[in-house]
């Protein structure tokens, strides 16, 4: 069709070689300035990135290293109250003022479970000399009894100013940490120094599992704790030489060289933290953030360092990825936008001829569509017929097993009317005698009983003309006390030698359900004359009603202890013509279970050799 067209229009092979001419100069264009925007795109994505995942990671490393702290703080301030308590001991003092061999003993006891239960390296008492006399490792190999210690800082410091703090390696343990001291004060003067020794392997490990390098400097910038145990005792500033021979010879680091931390190309950021390459022992040389923050309570600064490599490679990575979603989007915008007006100028004609088919096309379909509309009218109508015939089969279905019900206990109604008639009859003629007699009294008593004997029959009377009664029984709130009450009346007169079988505890008057009470009795009395004939006239022979208010509605329960349903048709106990009765049609439960349906119920039922019981599972109104 295209090319028929061109054939008969020469001028039209033109305006379209130009139009494909000028499309290519278009594209290559558009494919210049897409490159051009995506190379730029990436690097300033790139670099903003790399901007953004470096602020974050400074935040991040501020708050971790801030709870490094806290924690350190705690740990160190746990630790602290020992010297303290000890201090002030009277049994410490006792022991320096006796310097015997029993009282020390007991200090030396005292001292192991403190250290146990503190969980202290070491706890030790040393009296005016400096001389350890009781430790809390006095049972092992590396006692410190016996041991001077008076060229310590924390013994001379705690003999001078009450108490010390002092970071050092142990001149017998050759393990670093901290020694808390104080003094021990009598009434004459010092008696000596208990010191507790704090070692922070725990803390080292939880930090090196961290996966962060992170350290503790003193104020001359020795590393006193580190998740790295090579950078121990390693400094991150120069040490003046003259201080530097002091430190070593007070052998508070044992015979560490303190060299400066392997650190290059430091670079100092406005924020405060720092960007360092740091070789680290076995994996080379990588670029980390530093952070720092002060520990409270202690002269110390706490140091940890960030990798940078993939948190960088990832903010860029993500920010180029944030890129192409928005460019990429607009640039394929821009691209079928020019496709568009390209294939608008070329197709104009050829769509034409395209609207006209469709438009032939579309009257078809709607043709077929109308004719489908018409069928399905049809069938919707049919439907309906359908579901009206089916209704009404139902309710008669319902009318038929209500008047089955009557057909039932017709016999007994007959009974149950015939003896208060007789007895009407009787009083009637007494009435007259009485009359005759002029004892207008015991006339007048006569009357109210018959009035009372006819009320009686009028209930009867009445109760059979309402469960005959044929309608739509909309749901309402239906008091099932009248429920319970109304089906026994019409039970009795059918059952009267074993209503005694039946024990019922009425619900209260104010429980309702949302149903109707015809529907309902119709219900119960399915249910109730089951149980009776099931029963049978056995010894012992019980029937069960009750009727309570369930977390999720009212439950009406009907139990006996007859002997069970066959196996053979419990599993389709409530399809139609399901029965075990031989003169039986098997709709009792069937419509039982209909009427619960449609005012939003459920019917349960247990059964076994020692009995069967239903469950009516009713919203309560």
């Amino acid at each position: 069709m295209h090319n028929a067209a061109m054939t008969r229009h020469p001028s039209g092979m033109d305006d379209l070689g130009a139009l494909g001419r000028r499309a290519r100069r278009s594209w290559l264009v558009f494919a210049l300035v897409a490159l051009g925007l995506l190379t730029a795109g990436f690097l300033v994505a790139g670099d903003y990135g790399r901007a953004q995942a470096l602020a974050r990671l400074v935040e991040q490393s501020r708050i971790d290293a801030s709870l490094k702290a806290s924690l350190l703080r705690a740990v160190v301030e746990r630790q602290r109250a020992l010297p303290l308590v000890l201090a002030d001991d009277a049994a410490v003092r006792e022991a320096l003022l006796a310097q015997d061999a029993p009282s020390l003993d007991g200090i030396n006891r005292k001292l192991e479970s403190l250290a146990a239960s503190a969980e202290a390296a070491v706890v030790y008492l040393m009296g005016r000399d400096g001389v350890a006399v009781a430790a809390s490792n006095w049972r092992e190999p590396t006692s410190f009894v016996g041991n001077d210690y008076s060229f310590r800082d924390y013994f001379r410091l705690a003999m001078r100013d009450g108490s010390a703090e002092h970071f050092a390696m142990g001149t017998v343990s050759k393990r670093p940490g901290l020694y808390i001291s104080r003094r021990v004060d009598g009434t004459n003067g010092p008696l000596g120094v208990i010191v507790a020794k704090l070692e922070f392997d725990s803390l080292e490990a939880d930090w090196r599992a961290a996966g962060k390098p992170a350290y503790v400097t003193d104020r001359r910038g020795i590393v006193l704790i580190t998740s790295l145990p090579s950078w121990r005792f390693m400094t991150t500033k120069a040490i003046p030489a003259e201080r530097l021979a002091e430190i070593r010879e007070s052998l508070q680091f044992g015979d560490a060289p303190l060299l400066p931390l392997p650190f290059r190309k430091v670079e100092a950021r406005p924020d405060g933290s720092s960007t360092l390459d740091a070789l680290l022992p076995g994996d080379g040389t990588e670029p980390f953030l530093r952070v720092e923050t002060m520990v409270p309570s202690t002269n110390w600064r706490l140091e940890q360092l960030s990798p940078l490599s993939a948190a960088l490679s990832a903010g860029a990575r993500e920010a180029r990825l944030l890129m192409l979603a928005v460019l990429v989007p607009l640039l394929a915008l821009a691209a079928f936008l020019m496709r568009r007006r390209q294939v608008i100028a070329v197709r104009s004609a050829e769509e034409r001829l395209a609207r006209n088919e469709l438009e032939a096309k579309v009257e078809e379909r709607t043709r077929d569509l109308r004719l489908a509309r018409d069928r399905l009218e049809v069938e919707i109508a049919d439907h309906r017929q359908t579901t009206e015939k089916l209704q009404a089969v139902q309710q008669d279905l319902v009318q038929a097993n209500r008047l089955a019900i009557l057909g039932q206990v017709a016999a007994g109604v007959a009974h149950e009317i015939n003896q208060p008639v007789a007895t009407i009859r009787a009083y009637a003629d007494n009435a007259r005698v009485f009359l005759d007699r002029g004892q207008s009294a015991t006339a007048a008593e006569n009357m109210e009983t018959i009035a009372e004997l006819t009320e009686r029959v009028g209930a009867i009377t009445d109760e059979l003309r309402r469960f005959a009664r044929k309608g739509h029984f909309a749901a309402e709130p239906t008091a099932m006390k009248e429920v319970v009450e109304g089906a026994l009346l019409l039970l009795r007169s059918r059952f009267a030698g074993r209503m005694d079988a039946i024990r019922i505890a009425l619900p209260p008057d104010g429980l309702k359900a949302l149903g109707n009470r015809i529907r309902l009795e119709q219900v119960l009395i399915n249910l109730l004359q089951n149980a009776l004939e099931a029963i049978g006239d056995s010894d012992g022979a019980a029937i069960e009603v009750r009727c309570e208010e369930t977390a999720t509605g009212i439950a009406l329960t009907v139990a006996d202890n007859g002997p069970g349903i066959p196996t053979a048709i419990r599993d389709e106990l409530f399809t139609p013509f399901n029965t075990s009765k031989e003169e039986g049609l098997g709709l009792g439960l069937a419509i039982s279970k209909e009427i619960v349906s449609d005012y939003g119920g459920t019917i349960e039922v247990e059964s076994g050799p020692s009995g069967t019981t239903f469950t009516v599972n009713l919203q309560k109104a």
